[in-house]
């Protein structure tokens, strides 16, 4: 019985030790986590949003950031802005 039982703490410690290396992996890549992580910022969607429709509609690129209270969120709604500003405008040329 105790064999069992040692057997099963060495599979767990395994188990615990391999996803501490695939999380620290996954780490490494900050191309990915950065393209991930503004994927899911609202503040950057919507500036996405608000610059292809500028773009689309001919408006000057003028991002309104008085929309967000944080200069955190301000600075990634103007990357998104013109992320989107400039894909829109990319797009529209053959």
């Amino acid at each position: 019985m105790s064999k069992l039982v040692n057997y099963a703490i060495v599979i767990a410690v395994s188990m615990g030790t391999l996803a501490m290396l695939d999380n620290r992996k996954r780490a490494t890549s900050p191309d990915a986590s950065a393209e991930s992580r503004l994927a899911v910022n609202g503040a950057f969607r919507d500036g996405m949003y608000l610059g292809k429709l500028a773009a689309d509609n001919g408006e000057p690129q003028r991002p309104a950031v008085g929309r967000w209270s944080t200069e955190q969120d301000r600075a990634t709604f103007t990357a998104g802005y013109e992320r989107g500003y400039i894909e829109s405008l990319a797009r529209a040329v053959p």
